[in-house]
C-alpha cells in the first residue's frame, strides 16, 4: 500500500513539473490532460503527505512520553493519543482513496423517472421525485434541462427525462437507480386510507460520441407531429422524432423542441447514453457473477427506498445496507446530502472489502 502511495506521489510531482514546462503550456490539450491527471490524485497525495507528517510527529511525541519530567510526559501522552487518532483516520481515508475510481464519476447524468404502479398517485409521486432531484441539483449548482416529459394534466408525471450537468453529478447520483416506493394518503382518497405506489428512477452516465458509435444502418428514424402545448407548430409540422436502434430494440422519442434537428440531437443523446449503460451492465454482470456484491448494484429492478408519509420516515434498504431518517420533508426538498453520503460510504466499504479479499 505504501509503495503504491509513494509511486502516486512521485507521479504527482512529475505532473506538476510537466505543467510548468513551456512545451506543455503551449499545447492546450496536453495541458488539460496533465492538469486533469494531477487533480485526480491531488487529494490522495495531500492525505499521504499529512499522514507522513503525523507519523513523524507521533514518533517524537512517543519519545517525549517515555522520557523527561512528569509534566512533559503527561503533555506528550495527550499528544500521542490525539496523533494516533488522526493517524488511524488518515489511514482509513487513504485506503478508500486508493480504491480504483469509477471512470464515469465526473460525467453528466441522464435522469429518467417513470410512474410505476399506483395510477395517478404514482404519477404524482414521480413528479415529487423529479422536484426532489431538481432541488438537489440546484443546491449543488448543477444545470438541469428537461429533455422530454409526459404529464397527467393534473400535476403528475407519467415520465420525465432530463440532463443534469455538473462536476461529479454521476458520482453523487449513481446509486439512485431503482424502484422508489411511497406510502401516503392521496389527495383524492376520501376514506383516509394509506396507499402504496411506486416510481422508477434511472441514472445514466451521459455518453459521448467516442464512447458509443451508432451506425446509420442500425437506426430507423420516424418523424411525426408533436402533441400537447407548443403553439402553431404543434400538430402542423413533422418536428417530433422517434429513433429505433434496430440491434438492441431501444426506442427513443423526442418532441419538446419545434425543430426536428434539435429533437433528433436530443434523442441521440438519450439513445447513446442508454446503449452505453447497457454495455456497462454487461461488463459489471460479468465481473460480479457469483459474487455477493452483485445484489447491491443499485439496479432499477430493486426496490431500494420507501417514503413513508404517516411516520415522516424514509428507509433506504439494499443488500446489507439500511439507512433511516425522519427528515422526509427536508429530503423531498432536495436535502439529499446525508442520505447520498451514507450510500457512498457503504459502497466504498464494499469495494474496499472486496479488494482486501482479492489481495
Amino acid at each position: 500500500m505504501f509503495d503504491k502511495l509513494t509511486a502516486v506521489e512521485q507521479r504527482y510531482d512529475e505532473l506538476l513539473s510537466l505543467l510548468g514546462t513551456a512545451q506543455v503550456q503551449s499545447d492546450p490539450s496536453e495541458f488539460r490532460k496533465h492538469a486533469k491527471a494531477a487533480a485526480e490524485i491531488e487529494t490522495l497525495v495531500e492525505r499521504f503527505r499529512e499522514y507522513k507528517t503525523v507519523i513523524r510527529d507521533l514518533t517524537q511525541a512517543e519519545e517525549l512520553a517515555a522520557s523527561g519530567d512528569a509534566d512533559m510526559r503527561e503533555l506528550a501522552a495527550q499528544e500521542v493519543k490525539s496523533l494516533a487518532a488522526r493517524r488511524d483516520s488518515l489511514l482509513a481515508e487513504l485506503k478508500i482513496l486508493l480504491i480504483p475510481k469509477d471512470p464515469n464519476d465526473d460525467r453528466n447524468v441522464i435522469l429518467e423517472i417513470r410512474a410505476g404502479t399506483g395510477g395517478d398517485e404514482a404519477a404524482n409521486f414521480a413528479a415529487d421525485l423529479f422536484r426532489m432531484y431538481s432541488k438537489y441539483a440546484e443546491r449543488q449548482g448543477w444545470r438541469l434541462e428537461v429533455m422530454s416529459s409526459s404529464d397527467t394534466g393534473v400535476g403528475g408525471l407519467k415520465e420525465v427525462i432530463a440532463t443534469i450537468e455538473g462536476r461529479g453529478a454521476y458520482s453523487k447520483l449513481k446509486y439512485e437507480s431503482g424502484v422508489h416506493r411511497v406510502q401516503r394518503v392521496p389527495a383524492t382518497e376520501v376514506r383516509g386510507r394509506t396507499h402504496t405506489s411506486t416510481a422508477t428512477v434511472a441514472v445514466l452516465p451521459e455518453a459521448e460520441e467516442v464512447d458509443v458509435q451508432i451506425n446509420d444502418k442500425d437506426l430507423r428514424i420516424d418523424t411525426f407531429c408533436s402533441s400537447g402545448p407548443g403553439g402553431q407548430s404543434v400538430n402542423t409540422t413533422y418536428s417530433a422524432v422517434r429513433l429505433t436502434h434496430i440491434p438492441s430494440g431501444l426506442v427513443v422519442s423526442q418532441q419538446d423542441e419545434k425543430s426536428q434537428v434539435k429533437n433528433r440531437a436530443k434523442a441521440m443523446k438519450v439513445l447513446r447514453s442508454r446503449l452505453y449503460e447497457m454495455e456497462l451492465r454487461k461488463q459489471q454482470e460479468a465481473i460480479a457473477k457469483d459474487r455477493r456484491s452483485q445484489v447491491g448494484t443499485g439496479g432499477r429492478s430493486e426496490k431500494i427506498r420507501t417514503y413513508n408519509y404517516p411516520d415522516s420516515r424514509i428507509t433506504d434498504k439494499r443488500s446489507d445496507f439500511t439507512f433511516t431518517t425522519h427528515r422526509l420533508s427536508e429530503v423531498l426538498n432536495g436535502d439529499l446530502a446525508e442520505l447520498l453520503d451514507n450510500l457512498t460510504t457503504h459502497y466504498q466499504s464494499e469495494k474496499l472489502r472486496d479488494a482486501t479479499v482479492v489481495s
